[in-house]
């Protein structure tokens, strides 16, 4: 059934809500949603669900297919899939559709808990891969080349390599290298660029995940380009992986009732990308060049950069200059005491405090404003530090800072083990020696400082605590207590 010639699905969305079509179906507001602000009340005239006319996310053969097939020629892949469950469905889909029950993964540590989720659910046996620290920002570097071609050696059993890149904090991996050398094994490479959507549709940005190589690509949309949170896609730019899989296991994992709202916002995303290319950036780059300019006398706080990096010996292949990063580090401060005086003082909602450095996302939406805003709120919180950098609050300075920004952990048991097995809550300070039964992630961005069945190290517990003490988010912990695994008769 036809209700009108549009190409848009949203713009479909719209016409059908013009209609006299009376909905004896899902959803429970019957497109008139009773309750709630106006916006909300208006929208909910296009959220529908699969009726006539508008297509099956889980069988596509319509205007969704179609929207699909466009996502795939403007991102650069050979197949994309809509994932209305954001980048951590898009990850359980791929990692399961790439390796058999139980197979070998070879993963790079500093990873999505989506990953950690994955490898619990398909029984998998994961070899990590550890990246060095950039010590002068504290900053995660990229995964080198030559770390996975020497595990790849020693763990010949591993049926995929993964990785992220960009990472949240905008480093780059040669992917294209990776890539290369995972398939001289044979084997595929999957890439979480949940923050790379935006790569390739600008000259300013790294070139993009789809065009270096790798077999299996997830991108978020939502964290950089104009669409809805929650949107993100799939893409496939080989047949080392199936397909047919990829679909599979996406029907597994996604909802199925996928909000056609969020796969209108891909679609009009998509369509916007492809007609107004890399112009859609100028206006962020120059506010960006000007925002460069306006802080380039700041002593205490370092606006971390591509340069700043290499000259601190990252090995990273490239930067996203979308990732705006503040180092605290010369002043001694904490990032989340940044993070907070821009919040209360400027109004300005940062993307992330880290231990070290404050993060800011900067898309094609961003306005001058904004950073001139941002520029101002540095300069004058940086004029109120004493002559040491500091805001006369003790409990802000930093005395020592982690020297590693992932530990590496002995795995005592295996993942699933720890989590299926029984667990008691000990205290904080009882917790070292002991089998941790949960992730411990620090939120945002979401990767685990250590995974069930890892042995809790004085250097973690260290670590964990320093992060608390300075404000910082820590999931799975309560109130200074761990929930842990402990085995019969284990020896502490």
């Amino acid at each position: 059934m036809n209700y009108g010639t549009q190409d848009s699905l949203l713009e479909k969305l719209q016409a059908y809500a013009d209609m006299d079509y009376y909905p004896f179906h899902m959803p429970g507001h019957k497109r008139r949603m009773p309750c709630g602000p106006e916006e909300y009340r208006g929208v909910s005239r296009m959220d529908i669900t699969e009726i006539d006319g508008f297509d099956n996310l889980h069988d596509a053969e319509g205007i969704l297919k179609k929207s699909m097939e466009q996502a795939a020629e403007v991102f650069g892949a050979r197949h994309a899939l809509f994932s209305v469950n954001g980048s951590s469905a898009g990850i359980l889909t791929a990692v399961s559709a790439a390796i058999p029950f139980g197979g070998t993964i070879l993963t790079a540590r500093n990873c999505h808990k989506a990953v950690y989720h994955a490898i619990y659910l398909r029984r998998l046996k994961p070899v990590f891969l550890y990246p060095d620290t950039v010590d002068h920002f504290g900053i995660a570097d990229a995964i080198r080349p030559e770390q996975v071609k020497e595990a790849l050696i020693r763990h010949p059993d591993i049926k995929a390599v993964l990785l992220t890149s960009p990472t949240y904090d905008g480093i780059v991996s040669d992917v294209e290298a990776i890539a290369q050398i995972a398939h001289e094994k044979g084997i595929p490479c999957i890439v979480d660029a949940a923050h790379g959507a935006h790569f390739g549709f600008h000259p300013g940005f790294p070139e993009s995940v789809n065009r270096q190589g790798a077999d299996l690509v997830i991108a978020s949309l939502h964290k950089t380009l104009p669409a809805l949170t929650q949107t993100a896609m799939v893409f496939a730019n080989s047949d080392r992986v199936s397909w047919e899989e990829v679909e599979r296991f996406s029907r597994i994992y996604q909802t199925s009732s996928p909000s056609y709202l969020l796969m209108g916002s891909i679609d009009a995303c998509t369509a916007y990308l492809k007609e107004q290319g890399e112009n859609l950036w100028d206006e962020m780059f120059l506010a960006l060049d000007d925002f460069f300019q306006k802080t380039k006398k700041l002593y205490f706080f370092e606006i971390i950069t591509k340069d700043k990096l290499i000259q601190a010996g990252s090995c990273m292949k490239d930067f996203d200059v979308g990732k705006l990063l503040i180092s605290t580090k010369k002043a001694g401060i904490s990032g989340h005491a940044l993070y907070r005086r821009l919040l209360e003082n400027a109004h300005l909602q940062m993307e992330m405090a880290a231990d070290t450095y404050v993060t800011a996302i900067l898309s094609c939406c961003d306005k001058k404003e904004g950073l001139d805003r941002l520029a101002s709120a540095l300069i004058q919180i940086e004029s109120k530090l004493d002559a040491e950098g500091s805001f006369f609050e003790e409990e802000e300075r930093i005395k020592q800072m982690p020297a590693e920004v992932y530990p590496q952990p002995e795995e005592a048991i295996p993942m699933a083990e720890a989590l299926d097995g029984a667990k008691e809550k000990v205290p904080f300070s009882d917790a070292e020696g002991r089998i941790s039964g949960t992730w411990i992630n620090l939120y945002p961005p979401g990767i685990p400082l250590i995974l069930p069945g890892e042995r809790i190290s004085k250097q973690v517990l260290t670590l964990i605590d320093s992060y608390r003490r300075q404000g910082l988010s820590v999931q799975g912990i309560g109130d200074g207590d761990f929930s842990i695994i402990v085995l019969e008769g284990e020896k502490r």
